[in-house]
């Protein structure tokens, strides 16, 4: 995987953030999705550093080999809002002062965060899969609650979801069915089974779900009552054969009130874009970066 790529630990501060990064040009990072690593981007970081570009793919805070910070009663250590200052904190230890960032699943929000706390760094957003947490919760319904009813597993703390997943991590996250070798590709498969059977790290993938209903909610209403809106280019992609559109119809349509500028389209993929369709992927990524 990642042909000329290195592979990096890099002490930001609060943490130590693992990544691979490559290519020249003008700086993109990739944050991937639950229960994913940086991996995810195998086949699309190397296509995007042919193209032209310095890609960046960091394990966000919790998640694959990077720290997992003790949490609190909030969940703030997992924030996005905590994310979002890694990935900056990230991109100075490895001196890009602008930069692009693409988000996909619980990536999605970690990279509009960043664009809305520090729109001075970010010059270009894509999002993938996901709406700002506000609007998911405020259009939340019994559809939603059936198609999405993990995030409210994983929320509560009285009977903790760890507990069940870690009983069959396996099993859990249809590591030999759906998220088998041949969909993801035998090392990122490799890299995503080492993840999902760390105890420690389902604590913190929780604990990221946990924080989106709570401490990221109140962002978004703040940003929102504020009238802040993400000031750069956004391009929002969405996959096709998952339920996106059956959730919201257009997805560009609940972005706009959050974007100066936005545009996007659907993919032809189920819902892990990298790992299913990464061929048009890059193709909308690089006509838009």
């Amino acid at each position: 995987m990642f042909e000329d790529f290195r592979l990096e630990y890099v002490d930001i501060g609060e943490i130590v953030v693992r990544l691979r990064h490559g290519g020249t040009g003008p700086p993109v990072v990739l944050l991937h999705g639950h229960p994913r690593t940086h991996s995810t981007w195998y086949a699309v970081a190397p296509a995007l550093a042919r193209a032209g570009f310095t890609v960046v793919c960091p394990d966000l805070r919790g998640y694959g080999r990077s720290g997992k910070p003790a949490s609190d009663a909030d969940h703030t250590p997992y924030s996005k809002r905590a994310m979002a200052a890694d990935v900056v904190a990230l991109m100075d230890q490895l001196g890009h002062e602008r930069f692009a960032v693409a988000g996909h699943d619980r990536g999605s929000y970690v990279a509009y965060r960043t664009a809305l706390d520090h729109s001075e760094r970010v010059g270009k957003l894509v999002v993938m899969d996901g709406v700002p947490v506000i609007e998911a919760l405020e259009r939340c319904d019994a559809r939603f609650a059936a198609m999405w009813w993990h995030w409210w597993f994983f929320a509560q703390t009285e009977k903790p979801a760890e507990r069940v997943i870690c009983a069959d991590p396996e099993t859990w996250y249809q590591a030999w069915t759906t998220n088998s070798p041949d969909a993801l590709g035998p090392e990122n498969h490799a890299d995503f089974l080492a993840a999902i059977r760390n105890p420690a790290t389902v604590h913190a993938m929780v604990e990221d779900y946990r924080a989106g209903l709570g401490v990221d909610r109140r962002a978004d209403e703040a940003d929102r009552a504020a009238g802040r809106r993400i000031e750069c280019p956004t391009l929002v992609l969405w996959s096709t054969l998952d339920d996106m559109e059956a959730l919201y119809g257009d997805p560009v349509a609940v972005w706009k009130p959050w974007c100066r500028q936005v545009t996007g389209q659907g993919i032809e993929s189920t819902h892990h874009i990298a790992e299913n369709a990464a061929g048009e992927l890059v193709r909308c990524l690089t006509d838009f970066l």
